[in-house]
């Protein structure tokens, strides 16, 4: 089941399509080169294919299994015009991608979940980690949620000066420290006023730094600790904020964070400015962490809840 169709309706698949242009462009016309002049299915028009979505940044190892799903497609049905590819390939891919659990977020409306629903992020500097949790928080907000702002990267002024104008702009309250606080602290302050505010969810912001991955996990697995003093069990979700438009480089990131942290959902940033959208295929597939949240442009609302068949329908969809 599609959520577009059902919960958000025409105008947002409108904003899906138009923020995903560039990179079905892209995604279309290789694959389209890749069938030209045949009219079956045969070895050479999966060469092709091959070549084109791994060009189409969809990754080695993404491709060979979409192929190797499509070839045993081929071998079974015997006979598959170049027309009926498109169709197969949609059917493939939607298939290759992991599902998220529509009990947890299958909107941005919070039904029949624990609260307050700790939702921790995590990702490198310059992902548009700070502006998502913003952009989550006017969100979730909207849709009738009581929201608080945890400001846990307290290494980047701007960092917290940014999650304060957001705060501020959205209408919903941040729980911050000075500079050079112990993150922990601050991230337990969060999950504590969220709980003595009934809050339906805390968003808290971290540190995105790589180069030291022993002290990064040490002080991820702290704040963990902290919050589940407050939360059992929690946090809830720990998301992964990528930049899509980096292509390649983000999946690479993507495999160094899984690395140090448990991270248990995605959301991928940038893709309307990009023809690399195709990596959103080759992270979710190879990582098998399932996308919550894709970002196609500047406004709030487009930042969208994933939809797997609605993403790869986007990715087909002619003029």
């Amino acid at each position: 089941m599609g959520f577009f169709g059902n919960l958000f309706g025409k105008k947002e698949k409108e904003t899906l399509d138009q923020g995903l242009e560039k990179t079905k462009d892209n995604f279309l016309s290789k694959i389209t080169k890749a069938v030209a002049g045949k009219t079956t299915v045969d070895d050479e028009v999966l060469d092709n294919l091959e070549d084109a979505l791994i060009t189409a940044d969809v990754g080695v190892d993404t491709t060979l299994e979409i192929v190797d799903r499509v070839q045993k497609r081929v071998a079974k049905d015997k006979y598959v015009t170049t027309s009926e590819l498109n169709r197969l390939l949609q059917e493939e891919i939607e298939a290759l991608l992991p599902d998220v659990k529509e009990e947890n977020f299958g909107s941005f409306e919070l039904t029949g979940i624990k609260k307050p629903y700790v939702l921790l992020v995590v990702g490198v500097n310059g992902v548009g980690k700070t502006t998502t949790i913003g952009k989550l928080a006017a969100r979730y907000k909207a849709a009738g949620n009581s929201v608080v702002l945890g400001a846990a990267d307290t290494f980047r002024a701007a960092a917290v000066d940014q999650l304060t104008i957001w705060s501020e702009r959205v209408g919903v309250p941040i729980v911050k420290q000075p500079m050079g606080s112990d993150p922990a602290s601050v991230a337990f302050d969060t999950v504590q006023s969220a709980v003595a505010k009934n809050a339906d969810i805390a968003i808290i912001d971290t540190a995105g730094r790589l180069h030291n991955k022993v002290h990064l996990m040490d002080e991820l697995n702290k704040i963990k600790r902290v919050i589940e003093k407050v939360v059992p069990g929690g946090p809830s979700d720990v998301l992964l904020v990528l930049d899509g438009s980096t292509g390649q480089n983000a999946l690479e990131q993507a495999k160094q964070f899984t690395e140090t942290t448990n991270v248990s959902s995605l959301a991928i940033t940038k893709l309307d400015g990009t023809a690399k959208g195709g990596v959103v295929l080759a992270i979710a597939h190879q990582l098998n962490i399932p996308v919550r949240y894709i970002g196609v442009g500047e406004r709030v609302e487009d930042l969208m809840i994933f939809d797997k068949h609605e993403f790869v329908d986007s990715l087909f969809k002619l003029h």
